[in-house]
């Protein structure tokens, strides 16, 4: 609670100070050291002012720390204020000079008072971290031999020469009320093990309070006035400040703040030997008592039967102490042994969750490393398959991780059930698998390799979908290999030449493949520093009306010239450029370059331009945006330029699939058309020309009529095909690798729209594409 809150409430922020409850005990002791020596009158007064300023203080505490259990504190304002009616009583008494006698009903509120402070030590205990029945047999204990040993040599020999009728019980009453106090005071010390400061405070409260009416009783029953000895007097006075200061303690909120208080007890050796001295404190008081009574000749039944029924009592009550504690300590021990059984369970589990996957229960990645480090160490046989499957992304993405999750739970168990018995099968995260066989022969593991690709192969039932995936697989023999990284990192590489070579295949790990991964670095290097500079340059390839003849479009082909250098065919940077990301930047760069080039050639001659868009670009958030300011910088019209994506481009970008079509959309609506390269390859369907926003289909060179590399006559019914279904679905048809005069007029014959290819002319230069622009233009 902040001090704003506190003053919000009503109460002064001095009030919620750390140290206000000592100001608060040394405020008071000037009255204390001073009410002590005046006369009755005034000792009265002073009562009243320190009892009114325990009851404010008790309240201010509670209010200011708002401790998370009141009723004890509310207890102990209430017998504090039974205390200050009391004490108001007998100052009015004073006055009037009418000093009560015998019990009176100042006594009773006197009493209830005691009643309160019991009740407040009981709630206090309450809910310590010891044991109740522990501590209401020490409690117990203590109680009957503080009885046995106040009956002996306080109440006894005082109550012998008294005169009972003229002084009365009143008196007594206050040591006997001390003796239920001291027991509820040792309850509280045991229950509540390391006792907070608050709590020490209140217990300091009570001892004075019970010194205060022991000595009263020895002073009153001597013959003294019934005011009390200055030492009863101060020690009542210091019983009102204590309980005030107890309650202004922050510790009394949470209990926080333990002291060492009360520890010191508690060892086994220490508690033996309390326990001894109180077993022996009974019959040698009794003894004490009947020679006493024997040296006076007389003979008194109390002062045996007290003591000794006292001592039964602590010695039963030991008993059940001593029980309590021998079941708690097997209880304990019980409980030390089900703890120590549950953790090495779950250290057994946590080291399966460790070295195992979630979703298929497979040895994981941690796992299989070690396996592979034990077999290289050993020198033990053996080769390592990845197993990457092919499309899941796309599976992800179309139904839904859960569907995901299932088929790899499927794909995981027809692995199982596969290499059983020629070795371990590991996940190693997403959508990879590892197969560590345990035959080094190259036959043995190509032939398992090929296995695995065909129960792969076959379609798997999901949750109601017929799901077809295929896998690529890297694989790295044992042999010569210096530890599992090693082997991990090549079998990788050759993964990734599976992928590379067109997915659904082995590739075994070569040292080639490390200096092609080494070539690809190098390049992707030199790339990044050529991009941005006059060493990325375009070249522009002419398309052609087949009606006409004459140049309609423009392809920009991107051409990588190092100063000095020969000139670095796509093939060799493109795909690094796509693996690295560099394809955004090496994308944007041609677009805006080839907008420039060909905005003087559209205003002259009326040619569009073509101009090849990669998946990673059309991920990027801010693709269409970027596309309209290349156009508009350029001064090149929306309606001049077409962007040609792959069949792939949805697979490819995955997760970003809906928003690469908005951005196809959004461009389309400007203007701008949309084009479908090497259309009839990879991943050609239906689907997609449903689902792409586009306007032309370009024909793949694999379909071009030609008897060297097929049936000509299989080849011209699939481009017929295909361009049947362009016009059909009213889309531009454009054949790519026209070479020849008779390919020409197979696709005159055919309806084709437009051709592309050596044959009207290989990529040049811009200069050399504005010249061969206006030749065509004036043939």
């Amino acid at each position: 609670m902040t001090a704003q809150q506190r003053a919000r409430d009503g109460f002064p922020a001095a009030l919620s100070g750390p140290r206000v409850w000592w100001w608060f005990l040394l405020g008071g002791l000037p009255a204390l050291l001073t009410g002590m020596w005046l006369p009755p009158t005034g000792q009265q007064v002073v009562y009243v002012l320190l009892g009114a300023a325990s009851v404010a203080a008790v309240v201010a505490g509670i209010r200011t720390h708002r401790p998370v259990r009141r009723l004890p504190w509310w207890l102990l304002a209430a017998g504090l204020a039974c205390g200050l009616v009391s004490d108001v009583a007998w100052g009015i008494a004073f006055l009037i000079d009418v000093p009560p006698s015998g019990v009176t009903l100042i006594d009773a509120v006197y009493y209830g008072m005691y009643a309160l402070l019991a009740g407040s030590l009981a709630a206090m205990a309450a809910r310590g971290r010891g044991s109740a029945l522990a501590g209401m047999a020490e409690a117990g204990i203590v109680g009957c031999t503080a009885a046995v040993l106040a009956w002996v040599f306080l109440v006894d020999p005082i109550m012998d020469g008294w005169n009972r009728a003229e002084a009365g019980y009143g008196a007594l009453a206050y040591p006997m009320l001390d003796l239920v106090l001291l027991t509820m005071a040792v309850r509280l010390a045991v229950t509540a093990g390391a006792l907070s400061r608050a709590h020490v405070l209140v217990l300091l409260a009570t001892g004075s309070m019970m010194l205060a009416d022991v000595g009263y009783f020895i002073w009153y029953a001597s013959g003294g006035s019934w005011s009390g000895s200055p030492l009863s007097i101060a020690c009542w006075m210091l019983f009102n400040l204590l309980c005030g200061a107890a309650a202004l303690h922050p510790s009394m909120s949470t209990g926080n703040g333990a002291t060492a208080i009360g520890r010191y007890w508690r060892s086994p050796r220490r508690m033996t030997a309390l326990y001894a001295v109180v077993v022996l404190i009974g019959p040698a008081v009794t003894a004490y008592a009947f020679w006493i009574d024997h040296g006076r000749g007389t003979f008194d039944i109390a002062d045996v039967v007290l003591p000794l029924g006292a001592t039964a009592a602590t010695a039963v009550l030991l008993v059940v102490r001593l029980s309590h504690t021998s079941s708690l300590v097997n209880r304990r021990a019980a409980d030390l042994q089900t703890a120590l059984d549950d953790q090495a369970a779950m250290q057994e589990r946590m080291t399966h969750l460790a070295l195992h996957d979630a979703l298929t229960g497979l040895p994981n990645r941690l796992h299989l490393d070690q396996m592979i480090q034990e077999a290289v160490e050993h020198g033990r046989p053996g080769c390592l398959l990845i197993v990457d499957l092919d499309g899941f992304q796309h599976v992800n993405d179309s139904f839904g991780h859960p569907i995901g999750d299932a088929l790899l739970y499927e794909v995981a168990g027809r692995l199982r059930e596969e290499i059983a018995r020629t070795g371990a099968l590991a996940r190693l995260g997403g959508d990879e698998f590892a197969l560590l066989l345990q035959d080094d022969d190259a036959l043995i593991a190509e032939s398992q390799a090929q296995t695995v690709l065909a129960i792969l192969r076959r379609p798997v039932e999901v949750r109601g979908h017929r799901l077809h995936v295929t896998a690529s697989i890297g694989l790295r023999h044992l042999a010569d290999a210096a530890d599992s990284t090693e082997v991990l990192s090549d079998a990788d590489l050759a993964l990734y030449a599976a992928k590379a070579a067109g997915k659904d295949r082995v590739v075994t790990y070569d040292v080639r493949l490390r200096e092609q991964q080494l070539q690809r670095i190098a390049v992707v290097d030199r790339l990044r520093t050529a991009i941005g500079t006059d060493a990325i340059v375009v070249h522009y390839q002419p398309i052609v009306s087949l009606s006409t003849g004459q140049f309609t479009a423009v392809e920009a082909l991107v051409r990588w010239v190092p100063p000095g250098q020969a000139s670095i065919g796509p093939d060799h940077f493109i795909p690094a450029a796509e693996d690295s990301g560099l394809i955004v930047q090496l994308g944007e760069q041609v677009l805006r370059q080839a907008c420039r080039d060909a905005a003087a050639w559209y205003h002259e001659y009326g040619t569009n331009l073509t101009v090849n868009v990669s998946p990673r670009q059309l991920a990027e958030p801010d693709f269409a945006a970027r596309v309209r300011r290349a156009l508009s910088d350029a001064g090149l019209p929306a309606s001049a330029l077409i962007l040609e994506i792959t069949e792939g481009v949805l697979v490819a970008a995955g997760a970003q699939a809906e928003q690469c079509i908005a951005h196809l959309s959004d461009l389309r609506r400007a203007g701008v058309q949309v084009a479908v390269d090497d259309f009839g390859t990879g991943y050609s369907s239906l689907a997609y020309l449903r689902d792409l926003p586009i306007d032309i289909l370009k024909i793949d060179r694999s379909f071009m009529p030609d008897a060297a590399t097929g049936d000509p006559d299989q080849q011209v019914a699939l481009v017929r095909t295909i361009v049947d279904l362009a016009h059909t679905l009213q889309l531009t048809a454009v054949a790519e690798g026209v070479e020849t005069d008779e390919q020409t007029a197979v696709l005159r014959t055919l309806g084709c729209d437009k051709g592309q290819g050596f044959h009207y002319g290989r990529p040049v230069s811009a200069d050399r594409t504005a010249a061969v622009l206006a030749g065509a233009l004036t043939r």
